[in-house]
């Protein structure tokens, strides 16, 4: 069996479809890494401050990614599966979206054409839309309940294309849903928490619907053990929330700092509007 689809990639033999694009996407990982280390590194010797756990969390993520596209997953082919399924479309995303690279590009490139790209991309109208959340969160679920609840997952075990595109489709989705969810980086809109919360809650819901019903049945067109089907869903399911729950509380930071700034605002505003009095005599 090859290494599988997406996100995908049971027992990989060395020659499964999906091998030829795996050492490229590895290569682009590190390659990604090297280039956001370097651009930290020139915007700390000008004297401007960046923290480095930022540079830990995208070097970890870009690591991470290697080892899911690259090296052999331990379990079972689903459960190895599953493995890289969370590694690329979950864990991966949360840690190089808290590293804020678009940030970093922002404030290291010099002015000039490459900044304006970056800025007209920043604000171009269907990039808008995708990071809406609702709009985020029904390609990254919907992107899961395709390929395996039809025969796309098969197919992709034996045809490179297929391979490759779900592959890519799932970090894609991943990255568009970690970024928009979380909104650490400036974007042309920043929706409320009333909107990126409930997005989050119903990919989630979704996420786990999927894992119960892998748990009940396997995928169109594939025949794993028993035992192996229910590893990897328990795996998808548990491993799911771990990476949700995270999600959640980079939004719960992020509405106790809004809270707590607005609430000094108002103390601010009522120490100065409160009258003074003299004391008496």
């Amino acid at each position: 069996m090859t290494r599988v689809h997406v996100h995908p990639a049971p027992a990989d033999t060395g020659t499964g479809s999906g091998s030829l694009a795996e050492p490229y996407a590895a290569a682009l990982a590190i390659l990604a890494a090297g280039v956001y280390l370097l651009a930290a590194h020139r915007l700390r010797r000008r004297g401007d401050a960046w923290p480095w756990p930022r540079d830990v969390a995208f070097t970890t993520g870009c690591i991470t990614l290697t080892c899911a596209v690259s090296g052999p997953l331990p379990g079972g082919p689903f459960t190895a599966h599953m493995t890289q399924h969370l590694i690329v479309g979950m864990a991966a995303p949360l840690l190089l979206v808290l590293a804020r690279p678009l940030t970093l590009a922002l404030r290291s490139t010099p002015p000039g054409r490459v900044r304006r790209g970056l800025l007209a991309m920043r604000n171009a109208r269907p990039l808008h839309l995708l990071l809406f959340p609702p709009v985020a969160a029904v390609l990254d679920i919907g992107g899961l309940w395709l390929p395996y609840r039809t025969g796309l997952f098969a197919a992709a075990q034996h045809q490179p294309l297929p391979h490759a595109v779900t592959h890519a489709h799932v970090l894609a989705a991943g990255l568009l849903l970690t970024f928009t969810v979380c909104q650490l980086d400036p974007v042309r809109h920043r929706w409320s928490l009333a909107v990126r919360g409930p997005s989050l809650l119903a990919v989630g819901a979704g996420h786990a619907v999927l894992a119960k019903s892998l748990y009940a049945a396997p995928p169109p067109g594939t025949a794993f053990t028993t035992s192996d089907l229910h590893t990897g869903a328990q795996l998808m399911y548990y491993g799911g929330d771990l990476v949700e729950i995270s999600l959640a509380a980079v939004l719960a930071v992020q509405w106790y700092t809004t809270t707590g700034r607005a609430a000094a605002r108002v103390c601010s505003a009522q120490e100065i509007d409160r009258p003074r009095t003299r004391p008496s005599k």
